[in-house]
């Protein structure tokens, strides 16, 4: 039995078995520490940049937040009264800006039928629904969806992106050919369900996919995760 020690306010987690997925949160917060993600001010800040960090850095997206900012647009009624080629005008740093455009604008056509215009029933959702109803928007995958009820509702449900299969395929922890739901489901089988510690362990893979386990010319040698299968 080994004692494996997490964030937040539950002190230490009892292993009764190897638990490797445990074993690399830990190493990873060591080395890290926190990472305060996702950056956002407000629910609708943290919806939004949900959407516009699709296939863009988080650079990008934090210019088209600011610029919607500067216009006075960050609100739900303006966005939505707002024309898509206003918006996709707003949002061009975040690239491929006319088709997130669109995106956004469904979302919120959504929010508008089914929550009255009130994203805080979307957030405060029961988990489930909120997901089928997320994921019936067009333009509104499992990542999206799932960041927006983690990052904008604190739902306890893991994300899962490129550096999650990559880092975790590398350590033959799942195989090369998973799918995005064989993916959560292993995580969320092998952690116990609370968003601080699905929130703090995805910052820690973006961040050790961004600094070590790049995808071409991985840091292999200095990586905080070398020999974590053995140790």
């Amino acid at each position: 039995m080994t004692r494996s020690l997490l964030p937040g306010n539950w002190g230490s987690v009892l292993v009764t078995e190897k638990n490797l997925f445990l074993e690399i949160y830990n190493r990873l917060n060591d080395f890290f520490g926190p990472q305060d993600w996702w950056p956002g001010e407000t629910p609708l800040e943290v919806v939004v940049g949900a959407v516009l960090t699709q296939n863009t850095n988080w650079s990008n997206v934090c210019k088209a937040i600011e610029n919607l900012k500067q216009s006075g647009l960050l609100f739900f009624e303006a966005l939505l009264a707002l024309p898509a080629a206003d918006l996709a005008w707003q949002i061009r740093p975040s690239g491929y800006y006319t088709v997130k455009a669109g995106r956004l604008k469904n979302l919120l056509v959504m929010i508008e039928e089914k929550y009255q215009g009130e994203l805080g029933l979307l957030l405060h959702d029961e988990m489930t629904t909120a997901r089928a109803n997320l994921l019936s928007v067009r333009g509104i995958g499992p990542e999206t969806a799932d960041s927006i009820l983690l990052y904008g509702g604190n739902h306890p449900v893991f994300v899962v992106d490129a550096y999650t299969h990559r880092i975790f395929s590398r350590h033959n922890l799942l195989a090369e050919e998973s799918d995005y739901d064989s993916i959560q489901e292993q995580f969320m089988g092998f952690l116990p369900a609370d968003s601080a510690l699905f929130n703090q362990y995805h910052a820690l893979i973006v961040r050790l996919g961004k600094d070590f386990c790049k995808k071409n010319n991985p840091l292999c040698e200095n990586c905080p995760l070398k020999g974590v299968e053995e140790g």
